[in-house]
């Protein structure tokens, strides 16, 4: 009893890679491999690479949008009727500047995520599950190993964006401690520099860090949809189906073809026996084949019974030994007779129809 418990125990931890199947099945509910930190990484290091090449353009795009607004808008009088013009002309400036600057980020963003998951459209995610309410799951996920890697991760990236500033304004220290005695217009550039600069080295780490948080979150889905022995042999089950119910139909369908075939032997014109261990039963029409076709055949107890009917339904009996073991052996149901027996085939018929002609 000990020992059937032991195995049982066994058989039920998940210690088997997920089938293809089950892999198939946890996409389709939107659980896949991805770290969003990679996409966040990904979209960062381009928008700082976007500014470090454009920051220049950008920057005097919106200088020149905010004079014209100054040299333009301060001197119209405000009213009703031309606020939304003006608060619209402003926002499409906006848009023209920070479109490309947003869209390429956005795209980063895509794409990274396009290449961790491929493409996959789902609501299981969003869809309401009353476990997730569950308030003893709910601490277990708080005091989990994933909550403790996720705790891990939050001071990394603080660490690695916090490094990325530090060293960026300790190699440029002479020029920031002089930041208070340059003019506005002289501290904008090197704010701006020293910020994109701060911003690619911390997106490169951070992209580092979301690889290895990809890796780790693939070890992790994996582990997590693990399958145990017995959940493999069900999932085999379902798919081929269950043994016996097999069985059964495989055996229904025997059962039905024997129905019919029995059918087709009171319209056959010739039986030719073994005579007690083959039975196979010709028809020639010639309608629908140039040569006599087997309707029926079946060796022990099938020929006995095909004989049977053959004899209740005036069907002619001919014996002939080696002929009815080679037809067995040779043909199908529905196949003509092959062409080195037409001869021997040609006399039994010819036989058979003298008999039914003298009666």
């Amino acid at each position: 009893m000990l020992l059937k418990l032991n195995l049982q125990f066994f058989a039920g931890e998940k210690t088997e890679k997920a089938t293809p199947k089950k892999k198939q099945d946890s996409r389709k509910k939107g659980q896949v491999t991805k770290s969003q930190d990679l996409n966040t990484a990904v979209s960062l290091l381009v928008l700082f690479g976007f500014l470090s090449v454009f920051g220049a353009s950008i920057g005097r795009n919106i200088y020149q949008m905010f004079q014209h607004s100054v040299e333009y808008y301060m001197l119209m009088s405000v009213t009703e009727a031309n606020l939304k013009t003006i608060v619209f002309e402003i926002m499409e400036q906006c848009a023209w500047i920070l479109g490309p600057f947003m869209g390429a980020a956005v795209l980063a963003g895509v794409l990274a995520n396009y290449a961790q998951v491929g493409w996959l459209v789902t609501g299981e995610p969003i869809k309401p599950k009353l476990e997730k309410l569950d308030p003893i799951k709910g601490f277990k996920r708080i005091f989990s190993m994933r909550a403790i890697v996720e705790l891990l991760k939050s001071i990394l990236k603080i660490g690695f964006v916090g490094t990325a500033a530090f060293i960026i304004l300790w190699n440029n220290k002479e020029d920031v401690l002089k930041l208070a005695l340059k003019p506005i217009e002289d501290t904008l550039p090197l704010v701006g520099t020293l910020t994109v600069q701060m911003g690619l080295v911390a997106a490169a780490a951070l992209l580092v860090l979301g690889v290895l948080d990809y890796l780790y979150q693939k070890f992790d889905f994996e582990k997590s949809i693990r399958m145990s022995k017995q959940d493999i042999k069900d999932e085999h089950k379902n798919i081929e189906g269950d043994p016996l119910i097999k069985s059964r139909i495989r055996q229904t369908q025997r059962e039905m073809a024997m129905r019919r075939m029995m059918q087709e032997v009171p319209d056959a014109d010739v039986v030719i026996t073994n005579p007690t261990h083959y039975a196979i039963a010709l028809k020639y029409d010639d309608s629908k084949l140039d040569a006599p076709y087997v309707v029926a055949k079946g060796t022990d107890f099938i020929a006995q019974k095909i004989k049977l009917i053959a004899g209740e339904n005036d069907v002619a009996l001919i014996e002939n030994r080696p002929l009815a073991r080679a037809l067995h052996d040779q043909t199908e149901i529905g196949d003509t007779v092959p062409e080195e027996f037409f001869k021997a085939i040609a006399e039994i018929f010819a036989y058979v129809y003298r008999i039914k002609n003298k009666v």
